[in-house]
């Protein structure tokens, strides 16, 4: 959830810490903070509640020299965001300071009993216990660093991705990681030296390096100046680093002109989902080939049932993707929100496959979701965005988005690559079963492929949001309605809307509107509805009528040749024609569009919405 960064080379490590803290700030943003081992070899840490620039601020009279540090953006789980509970923190005699992702479960008990010990603390974060828990190894074990981290993180409960640094001992950097990421970028400095980059995600390393280690569960990482990186489990049995190289420019973390992330990235979606589909999807045979199916035929062949677990925007895809892969494929599938999955003891059978979706790969709810079904013996399968991620190395099989990194906290792109890539799936599964008619899959086929020019028609044909957005800064209320494939694109915009706008919105399928929402609907109340002239056409425009009736305002999403929904509404977006099955991805940008111009108007962070953070690797 929050963000780290580590430097230990020949370069001054304070400009490369706030770099990298700029381009995590996306992971949290209560607070901030760096630890280095100064020029005058002395271990100072700085730190200050809000976003990274006001660290720097604060660090304009400070002794920022030093070619080693770890530094810090947070997103507050234990304490209030403050400077008291910013990392890094100290341990209790200053030789050590840390930087913790994660939760221990376990802090308060370690804190009580430390403090029988004598131990005094400075914040009310489980983070600090970890550092004094680690020094009181140090103390009562007499061992170096190294082996203290291994021994306090065996009494540890809960996710953790650290790395820490020692004043006596000021050139080496020691990280460990479980159930929250950690990446280690090794370079070669301009002397040619070795030179080693930590990130909890490998934002902050491109630029430097493209090859990284990935830290796995309860694995400790050395470095010191002399190059020697070692890496051992908790019981220090040796591990050999895998080094992997980065598929990632520097290009795709910067704006490119846009005011916000979360706008250029509303508008790559079209480039986005041509990547997407890119070797997967052949027009010229009209055909579609996913090697994570073609590799495991036969548990797709046989399998029982289809779950889809996953958070946030990706359980909205997932809802759109259950529609098509249940139409195209005739098997059953069921949609689980992965926190309430994993702790309500479900019915899991070995012939079960479980597909895990999420942008990040990271999701802590969704990994231990996976980890139920493979404890089950279900075949897991995942889909997510990040090369290299947890989910990505903890699923059986898989398939990556390739859109290219989101650095908006409110999922645009990723949700539409999320949608096409369980088309694909759903295809490809399709084929195998030999559940859809040649003539149904090539016009299928045919039709996915003409989506990116069509979401750019809708982007060039929509120019007009950020004009009649601005009516509803004031509003404290919207619905979204739609129905079959568009009632979870309903759910999705309400989503957008409240994540950074700050209005409350609900999505609703079309005709559950009479079962209590139609209460809610005045002159006041905002009515978002998907209305293509696709699926349950004339039964929509039966619920405008409703909604009319009672002077609620009318936003529609119409086909491009819609007179009748048009002439209902107050404000209107249009599409391209185009199969019930797609038109979520081509009506989502005008709710992405929709959300952002009304936030802007509301005077907001777009792309760091209060309260959120981009990956959710807690609880």
């Amino acid at each position: 959830m929050c963000g780290i960064v580590g430097y230990l080379g020949d370069e001054q490590a304070y400009p490369i810490l706030i770099k990298g803290l700029h381009r995590l700030e996306y992971r949290g943003y209560d607070s901030a903070g760096v630890a280095l081992i100064t020029g005058r070899k002395d271990l100072a840490v700085y730190k200050s509640k809000g976003k990274v620039a006001a660290l720097e601020a604060a660090c304009e009279d400070k002794d920022t020299t030093g070619t080693l540090g770890i530094a810090h953006t947070r997103w507050a789980t234990h304490g209030e965001p403050n400077a008291s509970n910013a990392h890094p923190h100290y341990s209790e005699s200053r030789n050590l300071a840390l930087v913790h992702n994660g939760i221990i479960e376990n802090y308060k008990s370690l804190r009580a009993e430390l403090e029988k010990n004598g131990m005094t603390f400075q914040s009310e974060t489980d983070t600090e216990v970890l550092v004094q828990l680690i020094e009181y190894m140090m103390g009562t074990h007499k061992c170096d660093l190294y082996n203290a981290v291994q021994l306090a993180l065996k009494n540890v409960i809960g996710a953790y991705a650290i790395a820490i640094l020692e004043k006596s001992h000021p050139d080496q950097l020691i990280c460990a990681r479980k159930a929250s990421p950690l990446v280690i970028g090794v370079g070669k400095s301009k002397s040619g030296r070795t030179e080693f980059y930590v990130g909890s995600d490998a934002t902050p390393i491109i630029g430097y390096t493209n090859q990284v280690v990935y830290l796995n569960d309860e694995e400790v990482a050395y470095m010191d100046r002399s190059g020697k990186m070692e890496i051992a489990n908790l019981n220090n049995v040796k591990v050999t680093p895998q080094m992997v190289t980065l598929q990632m420019n520097l290009d795709e973390l910067e704006k490119g002109g846009y005011a916000h992330f979360m706008l250029k990235e509303i508008w790559e979606q079209p480039n986005a989902l041509r990547n997407c589909i890119r070797g997967r999807l052949n027009i010229e045979q009209k055909d579609v080939n996913l090697s994570g199916v073609i590799d495991n035929k036969e548990r797709f062949l046989n399998c029982r049932r289809i779950i889809i677990c996953a958070c946030g925007t990706s359980w909205h895809s997932a809802l759109i993707g259950k529609y098509f892969i249940e139409e195209a494929c005739h098997i059953p599938v069921e949609v689980e929100y992965a926190s309430e999955f994993r702790y309500r003891n479900p019915v899991i059978y070995k012939d079960d496959i479980v597909i895990a979706v999420s942008q990040s790969g990271e999701t802590a709810d969704t990994l231990a979701a996976i980890q139920l079904a493979k404890d089950n013996g279900a075949f897991v399968y995942g889909i997510c965005n990040v090369i290299g991620s947890s989910i990505a190395r903890a699923t059986d099989s898989g398939t990556y988005l390739h859109v290219g990194p989101e650095i908006g906290v409110a999922s645009t792109k990723a949700f539409t690559g999320q949608v096409i890539t369980l088309s694909l799936l759903g295809l490809a599964i399709a084929k195998e079963r030999k559940t859809l008619t040649k003539e149904m899959y090539e016009l299928l086929i045919e039709e996915l492929c003409n989506i990116p020019e069509k979401m750019e028609w809708t982007l060039a044909n929509n120019k007009d949001i950020d004009q009649f957005a601005r009516q509803f800064t004031y509003c404290r209320n919207f619905l979204y309605l739609g129905r079959g494939y568009n009632y979870p694109l309903a759910l999705e915009g309400a989503l957008k809307l409240k994540e950074i706008s700050y209005i409350h919105a609900e999505g609703y399928p079309a005709a559950e509107m009479k079962h209590g929402p139609i209460a809610l609907v005045d002159h006041e109340m905002p009515v978002v509805v998907i209305a293509p002239k696709r699926g349950m056409y004339e039964k929509v425009v039966s619920n405008i009528q409703e909604i009319k009736s009672r002077n609620g305002k009318i936003i529609s999403v119409v086909t491009a040749d819609d007179t009748v929904v048009r002439g209902m509404s107050d404000y209107c977006f249009t599409i391209p024609d185009t199969r019930d099955c797609f038109v979520p991805l081509l009506a989502a940008i005008p709710l992405q569009l929709l959300s952002y111009y009304v936030a802007i108007a509301r005077g907001l962070n777009v792309d760091q919405p209060r309260n959120l953070a981009k990956s959710v690797t807690v609880e």
